[in-house]
């Protein structure tokens, strides 16, 4: 391709890095018990929490994928109808409900709180789910930045390639994991929330410099840009049809990612790790809802996109370049870096996407690794348990490294990067959201047909996907998965279930025959588009998730006494 990655661009890279690496150092402080390794001592500020929020939610699947997602044939702004309605009524649901039930007490995840309340077996199956879906879902985001590195260090990473025996992808998923993990080792929570709050300027320092090339490459400007963009739909940003297949609707937004938000915001580990870094109540609620601002950095984003539209109906691709395009759409962005952004603009971008990434991935890291250190010694706040936590923080990056370059498999499979990495995050969100409602509300269940009940959604997210492109190339039919996975369940169902009713079981029948329909007609009516089936957009998998795990749950489970409910 036409330009290249330069001493002045490395630079620019290598400084930026040292500076937020010595910022989150300084402002993390020394870490002495596992309270500090992972609450930050409860003194971190609100803003500096919500500028994490922030960095974590944007990442570099929406600083990357989002563009290509607007300026390809059809794409618009509909995807802005997820922040603009959804995030903003799950955020002020979890300001006034959940925060403060967190804040009962000391917790350090909120799966802990469903402990307390239901029970140790509920509370290692949530850790559990939240370990899946952190995977898939984090492991997509690190995997678009390698796809991205791919493009802008191509050279430099085919020399590693050379040297190593390691494939391009490998080694740029390497670089990314590196820098997380070492960033997660210096000061635990304090220092992925200031590294965090430095890498969320980086990024909207990136956005502006793309949007400032943008503006001298088109004829008119970013004014001409927006202008041509509005006239060509690019900027539509309703659809108002009822289609459970299409992801962007506004009903989508407003009710399942509205019910999927709750459960993103306040029951995954990733986010709701920080808001219990807050003095109190109070300074939680307003980082929660400050975070709202993201849904701006994620227009900008989208503005990003049309520039690239207009940029590109005016210059053509270089030979190279549009070979890189047909591959991955998802290249578009990096491929105008490459061959359009001056010297050292090039820079301060890579270095945004790799901000949004490294923010992404230090974020799980630590998350995976407080919920395991959790299980394994829950009350222990020993220097042996500090020195454990720290064990965990590299064993988990190795496993997110790991599965980052794995997700190369299925990743063809879906329209964009963007829509991959949402869907994989939702196969487990609708069981811990079922988890934290079972606990909050006063229900007389004692959760002991949680982990089945959330099995079984696991099971109904997977039954409704396998009906995409990826299913057919599994090998073997995925009712035959779902039948080999009830089997299972039901082994363990029989020799460990304190509740062996006929009527549970029966339940647990039902729910195993429900899910095994999904996975042979569950397909939604009508035909989509090219011909192929139409099924459930993710948006509304956590509804259907959380769902099944919330009912089954009561159908599986014994109950309390009221004295129990009280306490």
């Amino acid at each position: 391709m036409n330009g290249s990655f330069g001493a002045l661009d490395w630079g620019g890279v290598g400084a930026l890095l040292l500076i937020t690496t010595w910022i989150g150092h300084r402002a993390a402080g020394r870490q002495e018990s596992l309270r500090d390794f992972f609450l930050g001592g409860r003194r971190l500020p609100w803003y500096a929490v919500a500028a994490s929020i922030v960095a974590t939610e944007i990442s570099a699947v929406t600083f990357i994928s989002l563009p290509s997602v607007v300026a390809r044939e059809g794409g618009d702004w509909t995807y802005l109808q997820i922040g603009l309605f959804g995030s903003l009524f799950a955020r002020g649901l979890i300001a006034w409900l959940l925060v403060p039930a967190y804040y009962e007490r000391e917790v350090f995840s909120p799966y802990d709180y469903m402990g307390a309340k239901l029970g140790e077996g509920v509370r290692r199956a949530a850790t559990a789910l939240f370990a899946l879906g952190g995977i898939l879902g984090q492991s997509a985001r690190v995997y678009l930045t390698a796809v991205v590195l791919e493009v802008l260090l191509a050279e430099e990473l085919a020399w590693v390639s050379l040297q190593t025996g390691a494939s391009p992808l490998a080694a740029a998923v390497a670089v990314i994991t590196l820098v997380a993990m070492a960033w997660t080792l210096m000061g635990g929570i304090a220092t992925v929330v200031w590294t965090d709050a430095v890498l969320f300027l980086l990024f909207l320092a990136g956005i502006g410099a793309a949007l400032w090339t943008v503006s001298g490459t088109v004829e008119g400007g970013l004014a001409a840009v927006l202008e041509s963009g509005w006239s060509a739909g690019k900027m539509r940003l309703f659809d108002l049809r009822f289609d459970l297949s299409a992801p962007y609707t506004l009903w989508a937004a407003v009710i399942a990612s509205t019910w999927g938000g709750v459960g993103f915001y306040g029951t995954d580990q990733l986010l709701a790790q920080r808001l219990l870094c807050c003095q109190d109540v109070r300074a939680a609620r307003r980082a929660v809802l400050a975070s709202y601002a993201a849904i701006l950095v994620t227009a900008l984003v989208a503005v990003v996109g049309v520039a690239l539209w207009a940029h590109y109906q005016e210059h053509a691709m270089s030979a190279a370049a549009q070979g890189l395009y047909e591959e991955k759409a998802d290249r578009l962005f990096p491929i105008f870096v490459v061959e359009v952004v001056p010297h050292g603009l090039k820079g301060l971008i890579v270095a945004g996407a790799l901000a949004a990434a490294i923010s992404s991935l230090d974020s799980i890291v630590a998350a995976l690794s407080q919920t395991t250190q959790s299980l394994l010694k829950p009350a222990s706040d020993s220097a042996s348990a500090l020195k454990r936590s720290r064990a965990l923080v590299v064993f988990w990056s190795l496993v997110l490294g790991c599965a980052a370059v794995a997700i190369d498999a299925v990743a063809e499979s879906y329209a964009s990067i963007l829509d991959l990495a949402l869907a994989m995050a939702s196969y487990t969100g609708g069981a811990l959201l079922a988890g934290f409602l079972l606990a909050f509300l006063p229900l007389r269940t004692d959760g002991r047909g949680f982990p089945y009940a959330a099995a079984l959604s696991v099971l109904a997210v997977f039954a409704v996907t396998s009906h995409q492109p990826w299913g057919e190339r599994l090998g073997v039919a995925p009712e035959h998965v779902v039948l080999v996975a009830g089997v299972l369940l039901c082994g363990t169902w029989a020799l460990t279930a304190a509740s062996r009713t006929f009527g549970a079981a029966l339940a647990l029948l039902i729910g195993l025959g429900l899910t095994w329909w999904l996975a042979t007609a569950g397909t939604l009516p009508g035909v989509g588009v090219d011909g192929g089936v139409r099924v459930l957009a993710w948006p509304w998998f956590v509804p259907l998730g959380s769902t099944i795990a919330f009912t089954w749950t009561l159908l599986l489970s014994g109950r309390r006494a009221r004295t129990e409910i009280k306490a």
